[in-house]
């Protein structure tokens, strides 16, 4: 009696264990959901042009590889900069500047931190990236997964050594909000959180309120909690202007 009764309790067991739904994504499936619902294969096949700060920008592909470019007008004359295979050139009134090494790495740097920031969740999933789930949390009421990102020496550009978090909306895998620290100028901490979200053609953009994380003694892992308390001060906000896609035949 009591072996059949053990075996009625083991397979009740297993059945259990099978039916027992996955309790957690991993930090790699939370990026390629957000990846699909912000865009997915959009982002491949569409040359992505806006305006910030009296600047046009714009990114391609050209041979499988992004081209990203920025240009405007400074003293007085046109300035084009264009980033390609971790290369950049600069030409001012349609001439090419030779540029210093350390000076080139200024401006890709500066070009491609505003493309990246523009086409996030896009590039989360570069060779470079490094994912780690470090937990699920509240931010204002809602729920979300909070992803830990750092990169790669090799691959990983100056900045490789940056530390960036994502709060990821559970209920729709959207990035509603991100922190990061940097060493470039002296080193710091953002916070930044997405608003006046919109999607063209498909492609999900937002505008972000911008805040200063004072350094001594957080922990950009709490800058959530800070942000909640009111106790971050806002430095500006990043606002785009004039998005437009082309969409390759």
């Amino acid at each position: 009696m009591m072996r059949i009764v053990y075996f009625a309790v083991f397979a009740v067991m297993l059945v259990s264990c099978k039916e027992q739904p996955k309790s957690e994504l991993t930090a790699q499936e939370i990026v390629d959901k957000s990846i699909e619902v912000s865009g997915g294969e959009k982002y491949k096949n569409s040359t992505i042009s806006f305006k910030f700060r009296d600047l046009e920008y714009r990114s391609t592909w050209k041979d499988n590889k992004r081209e990203l470019s920025r240009a405007g007008i400074m003293n007085s004359m046109q300035v084009v900069d264009v980033l390609y295979n971790n290369k950049l050139e600069r030409t001012v009134s349609d001439s090419l500047v030779i540029l210093s090494d350390s000076l080139s790495n200024v401006y890709a740097n500066s070009v491609n931190s505003v493309h990246y920031f523009v086409n996030l969740p896009y590039g989360l999933n570069d060779s470079a990236v490094n994912k780690e789930l470090l937990g699920e949390t509240t931010v204002k009421d809602k729920s979300y997964y909070k992803v830990k990102v750092t990169f790669d020496q090799v691959g990983g550009g100056d900045d490789f050594d940056d530390v960036y978090v994502y709060w990821f909306n559970k209920d729709t895998f959207k990035p509603d909000y991100l922190a990061y620290s940097f060493h470039v100028d002296g080193g710091g901490m953002r916070f930044r959180a997405a608003y006046n979200e919109r999607y063209i053609n498909g492609i999900r953009f937002v505008d972000y309120e911008n805040y200063k994380v004072a350094p001594q003694g957080t922990s950009i892992y709490e800058t959530d909690k800070l942000y909640e308390k009111g106790m971050l001060d806002q430095l500006s906000k990043i606002v785009l202007e004039n998005v437009l896609i082309q969409r390759a035949h």
